[in-house]
């Protein structure tokens, strides 16, 4: 090898070409092929490190051999990744000389990869292909099918954070796209950073639409609706998702699924029993069961009512949890809040501690935050210590629950933002209310007058 390769290099320019394909092509097609990485290597050094070679001849040996690759010369998957990871490590330092050649090497490097189950080794790979080069214009539509790769093989391996970056640039880039399969990849990617994101209510939305896609296998669309029960299973409790559940369960698929039992019962506003949620806990995937904290101050209302209960009158069985520990069983212990609404008109702290397995300050908080949100109807009454619940119309039970029947106003849902000037409101009428009284005193001849 060593000994044609100084004899070509003493060719002509224009011989030179033809001399080094002919010998890439008899390396690569020989019948003994356990030493075609070597020779391979070799080769490419010499072509791309030779100063007598030139960058011209380097450029259509790298095509041919990028080609070869493509073409399934190299039978074995193993030998075929050997060879490109050395002749990206061989160009690398002359990288802006052959950055076509590269590219094509990087997008067979990450198919091996993958193939291989090597999600974020394939990712990576993409990651270092040029996209925005001076020396050849790449479409919007190709860079958002590279983006588009890098999210989905990133989710793979579960990486939302770094997923989440690359979808903000396809983001950009959507409405370039013209092929369906392209915006079809896109929304799914969409509907699976939003899941990994906990925006579940989101999620479920986009992935119910994506089911109901003729173009997507029937497989496939099986398991987006799959998942967008288990995203709507998970969603805050309030009539947003009320909505949600009452059209995965008008969807007639839905019964012929494992999780039908507890969508069901969501929907009608049933209680969760603990058997049922570790059923369903069976089927969750890793992001979905993460650990959630508690702030500092909801551990300190929920620990507040030690002080004022009645310490003799507490029975030893009574919860100490003061919160949900997982996304799961927050919205189980918020849809069991809420479910209780539909049971009771009132209920002390202690009994909906009981009812959620919280202790009372943990469930006064969670149904403050739920009332305060917009998702539970009711109020706080803190010297009774109760929770009492408001119960809507027919009409609106009908817009929450069934998705919309009829011409029903409803009042846009407050999302939690203006509760200083609600606050500031407050003091306001109450200031006035204690001036009108004053006023009413004063008329009455009823104040005292203080001499000075």
């Amino acid at each position: 090898m060593d000994a044609r390769l100084a004899q070509y290099t003493s060719l002509g320019q224009k011989d030179k070409a033809p001399a080094y394909l002919s010998l890439l092509q008899e390396v690569l097609t020989r019948d003994d092929q356990s030493t075609v990485a070597a020779d391979v290597h070799t080769l490419v050094d010499h072509v791309v490190n030779s100063d007598a070679v030139g960058p011209v001849v380097g450029r259509q040996v790298l095509s041919e051999l990028a080609k070869a690759l493509g073409g399934g010369v190299i039978k074995a998957s193993a030998t075929r990744k050997q060879i490109v990871e050395d002749t990206l490590a061989i160009v690398q330092p002359r990288l802006v000389s052959y950055e076509e050649q590269v590219n094509v090497l990087r997008f067979q490097l990450a198919d091996l990869l993958e193939e291989e189950e090597e999600w974020s080794d394939a990712a990576r790979v993409l990651m270092g292909i040029s996209l925005e080069s001076s020396q050849r214009s790449v479409s919007d539509e190709e860079k958002l099918r590279v983006y588009i790769r890098i999210v989905r093989l990133l989710l793979e391996d579960e990486d939302s954070v770094q997923a989440e970056t690359y979808y903000n640039r396809a983001a950009l880039l959507a409405h370039s796209a013209t092929d369906k399969e392209t915006q079809l990849a896109f929304k799914l990617c969409q509907a699976r950073i939003m899941d990994y994101s906990r925006r579940f209510l989101e999620a479920a939305q986009r992935y119910h639409e994506l089911s109901w896609v003729a173009d997507i296998d029937e497989e496939e669309r099986r398991h987006m609706l799959s998942a967008a029960v288990t995203c709507a299973v998970l969603a805050p409790a309030g009539p947003n998702r009320s909505r949600v559940l009452a059209s995965l369960c008008r969807d007639e698929r839905t019964a012929e699924l494992p999780t039908h039992n507890i969508l069901s019962k969501m929907f009608l506003d049933r209680i969760l029993r603990p058997a049922e949620v570790h059923e369903f806990e069976g089927t969750l995937k890793t992001h979905q069961l993460a650990k959630i904290s508690i702030s500092s101050n909801d551990r300190l209302a929920s620990t507040a009512d030690a002080d004022e209960d009645d310490s003799s009158s507490r029975e030893p069985s009574a919860s100490k949890r003061t919160g949900p520990s997982t996304v799961l069983d927050r919205a189980v212990l918020e849809h069991n809040l809420l479910a209780s609404s539909k049971i009771y008109n009132n209920i002390t702290f202690r009994g909906l501690g009981a009812l959620l397995d919280l202790t009372p300050g943990a469930a006064e908080t969670m149904a403050r935050k739920m009332i305060e949100q917009g998702r539970l109807k009711g109020y706080i009454d803190q010297v009774d210590r109760l929770i009492w619940f408001e119960t809507g119309s027919e009409d609106e039970e009908a817009q929450n629950k069934a998705g919309g029947l009829g011409d029903v106003e409803q009042e846009t849902e407050d999302p939690g933002a203006p509760f200083t000037k609600r606050w500031d409101m407050q003091i306001r009428q109450t200031a006035a209310e204690v001036e009108s009284i004053v006023q009413h005193l004063s008329n009455k001849n009823l104040l005292a007058t203080v001499s000075a």
